[in-house]
C-alpha cells in the first residue's frame, strides 16, 4: 500500500478509534464486558479517570483525521501508550488470575489500535520521530 493509500485509510482509523474510545471503552467497561475490560476488584474511581482520559484522546484523534499528518505526535503518542499501556496489563492479567479476561479484552484490543495506526502511518511521517 503507497503513503496515499494509507493517508485515506489512517483518516477513517484514526476517526473509527477516536468513536470507540469516547462511547466503546465506557459501554464495555460499565456494561458489556466489564470483566475484560475493568479492574477487578472495580474502582470506579480509577475507571471513571481512564474512560475520562481515552474520551479526551477519542477527540483528538477524531480532529486528527482531518490532517494526520499535521497531528503526527498525537498518533505517535497513541502508538507508543497503547504499547505501553497493554504490556503494563498484558503483565498484570499473566500475574493475577482475576484479570485474566483483559488477555482477551482491552489488553489485544491496546495492540490493535498500535498496530493499526503504526502501519497505516505514511513513512515519511516516521522520519519525523528521528
Amino acid at each position: 500500500m503507497n503513503d496515499e493509500e494509507k493517508l485515506k485509510y489512517l483518516k477513517i482509523a484514526l476517526y473509527v478509534i477516536g468513536v470507540i474510545f469516547i462511547v466503546g471503552v465506557p459501554v464495555l467497561m460499565i456494561w458489556l464486558w466489564p470483566s475484560g475490560w475493568g479492574w477487578t476488584p472495580p474502582q470506579h474511581e480509577y475507571e471513571h479517570m481512564i474512560m475520562g482520559v481515552y474520551a479526551t484522546l477519542g477527540v483528538f484523534l477524531i480532529l486528527a483525521a482531518k490532517d494526520p499528518l499535521a497531528n503526527a505526535s498525537l498518533i505517535w503518542f497513541t502508538v507508543c501508550s497503547s504499547i505501553i499501556h497493554g504490556g503494563i496489563m498484558l503483565v498484570q492479567a499473566i500475574n493475577d488470575d482475576t484479570d485474566r479476561d483483559n488477555l482477551i479484552g482491552d489488553v489485544p484490543a491496546l495492540f490493535v489500535v498500535a498496530f493499526v495506526l503504526w502501519y497505516l502511518m505514511p513513512k515519511r511521517s516516521r522520519k519525523q520521530l528521528y
